[in-house]
């Protein structure tokens, strides 16, 4: 049976921290689902179906990831995927605090699937897609935060 892994997120938009956990989780793996979230409370820079392309275009080289997204309940997305596993990237205790919860609630709805968090690379433990925004719209150089289809996208974005 394949080990099936959801990479849930917004990616808004995708950082080289987001992808440094999703390659570590494709060692892991049969195979990951990048599940990028349709959040209607939020107010994105991308919309879905360009976070989604970018997202492609950067994992292209790993033959096990796939590119999604979804609206609604991870869980019941990650049954719909015949998925064993959620992968989520923790920076710091306060992520933990918050995914603790979140993996407790999805624990609480499926016992079958099972929350793996991975700790950040140290290089990359301050880094967010936020972050990455406020620095792009300040013209300031985000060329070693995000692969470079991201950055010509902001660049784009942004200057529009």
């Amino acid at each position: 049976m394949s080990k099936i892994a959801i990479c849930p997120g917004s990616f808004d938009p995708v950082t080289v921290g987001h992808l440094d956990i999703v390659t570590r989780g494709a060692k892991i793996f049969d195979k990951v689902i990048i599940a990028v979230l349709n959040n209607r409370s939020k107010k994105p820079l991308f919309s879905v179906e360009e976070r989604v392309k970018l997202i492609k275009e950067t994992t292209s080289h790993l033959e096990n990831v796939e590119v999604d997204s979804f609206d609604g309940l991870l869980i019941e997305y990650a049954r719909q995927k015949k998925a064993s596993a959620i992968i989520k990237g923790l920076r710091a205790v306060s992520d933990f605090e918050y995914e603790l919860q979140m993996a407790s609630i999805n624990r609480k709805l499926d016992e079958e699937i099972e929350t793996f968090f991975m700790m950040t690379n140290h290089h990359y433990s301050y880094l967010s897609s936020s972050i990455v925004k406020e620095l792009a719209k300040y013209d300031a150089d985000v060329s070693d935060l995000v692969p470079e289809q991201v950055q010509t996208a902001l660049r784009e974005k942004l200057n529009s």
